[in-house]
Formats: structure tokens, sequence, C-alpha cells
């Protein structure tokens, strides 16, 4: 999995989003297939239009371990980059990291339709209130 230094780098050599939309696709490639008695109704993460699973670990380090997977390979790629962002940070760096100016820096939601863009968020809001549950 690349790190989130990659990613941007990546995106910012990459000039037609055609291509920008294949890196995202192959980077899903890297994201760890969720076990089946894990995808439960449970670790749904809602406002999601395709399937998406959550669940997390806090390390012994008080850091969280993010394991998030999808039924669509565009997802699997977002999900890649949240995960460059979020996994295995504390808590706190978690709920400081501005998702937000990433997306813009990379201009990710500018091509996304509004409903990935709503479950983007979705993911997002989820991680946040993980972390906040864990402070």
């Amino acid at each position: 999995m690349e790190n989130l230094e990659e990613i941007v780098d990546t995106f910012e050599f990459l000039d037609d989003w055609e291509d920008k939309y294949r890196f995202v696709i192959d980077a899903g490639k890297s994201v760890p297939t969720m076990p089946e008695e894990s995808r439960t109704e449970s670790n749904l993460v809602r406002g999601c239009q395709s399937q998406v699973w959550m669940t997390t670990t806090l390390n012994a380090d008080d850091t969280l371990h993010l394991n998030l997977d999808s039924d669509a390979h565009i997802v699997r790629g977002l999900i890649s980059i949240v995960l460059a962002a979020y996994n295995d940070k504390s808590p706190n760096a978690i709920l400081e990291f501005d998702i937000e100016a990433l997306f813009s820096r990379l201009a990710l939601l500018e091509h996304l339709s509004q409903t990935r863009g709503n479950g983007l968020r979705a993911m997002i809001q989820r991680i946040r209130e993980v972390a906040t549950r864990s402070l």
C-alpha cells in the first residue's frame, strides 16, 4: 500500500483525470480483503452507494488500525487513500488531520459523483466517530 506522500505525488504528476482514476483503481488492489465473517450488517458504513464495511482495532500503542473493504473497485481505491491518511494513527492525529484539504489538493471530490462523494464523507465521519470514542 502506498503512503500518503506517494499518492499526492502521483496525483500531481498525472495530468489527465482518466489516468488518476486508473491510479485510484490500481491503488485499491493493495487494500486487504476483509474476511467474509466481518462483512456484517453492523460493520456496514451507511451512506455509501456501494457496500463498504469497516472494523477498527485499538493497537497497544493507542493507535487505531482500520480495516475497510468494498465491493466496488473505485471505492477500494478511495479506501486506499483514506487508509494512507488515517490508518495506525492516534485518535488525536485522525481528528486533527484536514482530510478535506487533502481531497481539495487531489481534486478528488470534483471528479466523483455526488453519491460517491457522500459515501466517502460517510466513511470519514465513521472513522472520526471511532477516533472520538477512543480518546
